[in-house]
């Protein structure tokens, strides 16, 4: 295995290593500062009422947001408006952030259990949505199979210049990852969240549309935490927000291994969720004044 953050997480490691990872500089306050943001936007007034409206609007807007991390940058209006998804690999890849938004809360159950079945279920969601007919699709790639962020159209630049895991790897390691979701553990959701989205980010473990499964299941497990049981906290937005650049910077801590890369990719998603919960207050402030 090359060195990085999942030989760090999953290598002789304490009783609970997510909780270990929760003490590193910088961590707690990010998790503070996110648990009081979540608090503010669940206790508006209109979440009493209207939260159903609210949970819709975030998932549009982390579908946009996701969807722009993977090269398909549309307006929100247009993604809004849109009903055909099917005709090119942009409105592909928008289609498929729409779908995997729409799936990740009904996976809840299962993920604690099982979270390989989720990760299956939630590429052939996206990938055979989106028209990918191959046997690649909903299972992790085989060693020679390539990887296509977008499959049919131009590709975008690699988040990562760090080489392609090998097949056996990845399957050893999303096994690491399952053992690591399934034990119970004391750490914070943001924590959780972060390493499992750094950690499919890193193996790219499928044939397409890595980085939508990451981001995705990084909703799943800030849902099934107990941190955004209704989903109004699009972390997809913030990280849209921040942008590509510093979205692969942080990452490429993540990938270092060492304590301050991990401790800035965990503060980068904090930050990420913050901006979400502000978009998501906005609708709320909008809701309020009848402008939306």
């Amino acid at each position: 295995m090359s060195t990085t953050a999942s030989d760090a997480s999953f290598a002789p490691r304490p009783e609970d290593p997510l909780l270990a990872l929760a003490s590193l500089p910088g961590v707690p306050d990010a998790v503070d500062s996110v648990r009081k943001a979540v608090d503010r936007v669940y206790s508006h007034r209109v979440m009493r009422r209207r939260s159903n409206e609210v949970t819709s609007e975030a998932a549009l807007r982390a579908a946009r947001g996701s969807a722009a991390l993977s090269g398909a940058d549309w307006a929100l209006e247009e993604v809004r408006r849109r009903s055909d998804f099917g005709s090119e690999a942009e409105a592909r890849t928008v289609g498929a952030a729409l779908r995997l938004n729409a799936e990740a809360g009904q996976l809840l159950s299962i993920w604690g259990q099982s979270p390989l079945r989720v990760l299956a279920r939630l590429h052939l969601v996206a990938a055979g949505g989106a028209g990918v007919t191959d046997e690649t699709v909903g299972r992790p790639r085989l060693a020679g199979e390539p990887v296509v962020e977008a499959p049919g159209g131009e590709v975008p630049e690699p988040l990562t210049k760090a080489p392609l895991p090998e097949a056996d790897e990845v399957a050893g390691r999303l096994e690491g990852l399952s053992r690591l979701v399934i034990a119970p553990s004391r750490a914070p959701a943001l924590v959780a969240a972060a390493v499992v989205h750094g950690e499919l980010l890193a193996l790219r473990p499928f044939g397409s549309y890595n980085g939508l499964v990451a981001r995705a299941a990084e909703r799943v497990v800030l849902i099934g935490s107990g941190l955004d049981p209704k989903s109004v906290c699009p972390a997809e937005v913030g990280h849209a927000e921040l942008g590509r650049t510093a979205y692969a910077a942080a990452f490429d801590g993540y990938l270092s291994g060492a304590q301050e890369g991990m401790a800035a990719w965990i503060t980068h998603c904090g930050r990420a969720i913050e901006l979400g919960v502000r978009e998501s207050t906005a609708v709320c402030e909008a809701l309020q004044r009848g402008a939306a």
